[in-house]
């Protein structure tokens, strides 16, 4: 998903339109995933290299099956029980390595990854990164801890909202919820200008509401979107 120097103008310009209503201070950033989740897909695989194979076993898992591990020939004294264990643990741990290869190389695809990714890994990742940023562009030293970050992850289909301390002593957190399901109403259509442009508005209303602007109003953050 690619925006237009149009697109970033428009966000821009709806910050700064929203922000002459109100002494708060709206930051915009665009994340394209969070996170590799790498650790997911070696957990699925790990998981199914463990369990899998365990199914061969009534079926009379022998290491014949594999080309190259045993011969296919079979000694009945027990000198070559050594052997024979040996070829069967090897099968195995072939088995097993592919199974894991598979797997992982399945999980890397990034709509296979999302669906076995539990939501709450997601979520808590995303607002991770979403508060890192916040703090990364200076929203939790405004004069008036008035900041307000608009946060969308796009691979990981998510949005966060997070506000200062001045502004969670006199807004309630689920007021948030609205310009949450505006900014994700519109990344659903593929159009994250317009969803933030929304966001943006429902923000600087609650904003406006609460926090007008005072007789200086500074700009104490750039009205700019970022993209990482």
């Amino acid at each position: 998903m690619k925006l237009t120097p149009d697109a970033y103008a428009r966000i821009a310009s709806a910050i700064a339109n929203a922000e002459t209503r109100t002494s708060g201070e709206i930051f915009c950033v665009l994340a394209r995933r969070v996170s590799s989740y790498r650790d997911v897909s070696l957990a699925w695989a790990a998981a199914a290299a463990l369990i899998l194979p365990l199914a061969l076993i009534p079926l009379g898992f022998e290491p014949a099956w594999i080309p190259g591990v045993a011969d296919g020939w079979q000694a009945a004294h027990l000198a070559a029980a050594d052997t024979m264990v040996g070829h069967a643990l090897a099968a195995y741990a072939v088995v097993q390595a592919v199974i894991f290869l598979v797997v992982y190389l399945i999980t890397r695809l990034a709509g296979v990854l999302r669906l076995i990714t539990p939501r709450s890994v997601r979520r808590a990742r995303v607002r991770k990164a979403a508060l890192q940023q916040f703090l990364a562009h200076g929203l939790h030293v405004t004069k008036a801890r008035t900041g307000v970050l608009i946060f969308a992850a796009l691979a990981d289909h998510q949005v966060e909202v997070i506000a200062d301390e001045g502004i969670h002593a006199r807004v309630d957190h689920s007021t948030w919820a609205d310009v949450v399901d505006a900014m994700t109403d519109r990344l659903k259509r593929d159009d994250p200008a317009g969803g933030f442009e929304a966001a943006v508005e429902l923000c600087g209303s609650v904003l406006a509401a609460h926090f007008p602007p005072g007789p200086a109003n500074p700009n104490e953050t750039q009205n700019k979107l970022v993209v990482i």
